[in-house]
């Protein structure tokens, strides 16, 4: 299989893409769910699964969490990647950057009002950085680590819900401080903010 399917173009029956891919067809059906999700191909009943886009940039094989290890590893890319692309944001970031921003920042202060988890809205912030980068690489090789990214994003916050409010209050500080600094357009202190902070979940899942 040479991975090239046209826009359109159906993609083989499950048990074909299982033996060649050599995964299993659990494994193979999260997979698809996550490309329907995505919107890279679409299901029509008794007909197949076709291919509705191309995936922006290169789609990257990461495999999911399996190990506290993995957790650990994640984290690294996310300070490393979320890092530079906040960095760039600062410089490159527009007004409706910035709209977008500051619409997940007060989702996330209505979630902590309400002692919500706040995943979703978390999870916008980031990407909003990221896509005020104005690089689509960056989108992409996040978005190609996206199930990691939610499982380490659950663990800290439904962590910080054990803990007292005052806790989500600094994560969500964090937040701020990188917005801010987009705002500023201060690169350096966008990018420190965004280690800083990726560092510090880290630490609330591994350090308490």
């Amino acid at each position: 299989m040479d991975g090239d399917i046209p826009v359109g173009g159906k993609l083989p029956t499950e048990n074909i893409l299982s033996e060649e891919l050599g995964v299993s067809r659990p494994v193979l059906r999260q997979a698809l769910k996550q490309l329907r999700e995505d919107d890279v191909i679409v299901s029509r009943q008794g007909s197949g699964s076709y291919v509705k886009r191309r995936p922006e940039g290169a789609v990257l094989d990461f495999a999911p969490v399996g190990s506290i290890a993995d957790i650990q590893r994640t984290f690294e890319f996310r300070a490393a990647v979320e890092g530079e692309a906040a960095f760039l944001a600062a410089q490159r970031r527009t007004d409706a950057d910035l709209k977008e921003l500051r619409s997940a920042l007060e989702e996330l202060d209505r979630c902590i009002a309400e002692g919500e988890l706040g995943v979703a809205a978390d999870e916008v912030f980031h990407v909003a950085v990221c896509n005020a980068s104005d690089n689509k690489y960056f989108v992409a090789a996040r978005s190609s680590m996206k199930s990691n990214i939610l499982t380490g994003m659950n663990l800290t916050r439904n962590l910080s819900l054990t803990k007292p409010q005052d806790r989500l209050r600094l994560v969500q500080g964090e937040h701020y401080a990188i917005f801010d600094a987009i705002e500023a357009r201060d690169s350096e202190a966008a990018k420190k903010a965004m280690h800083d902070h990726v560092e510090n979940a880290r630490k609330r899942i591994f350090e308490g």
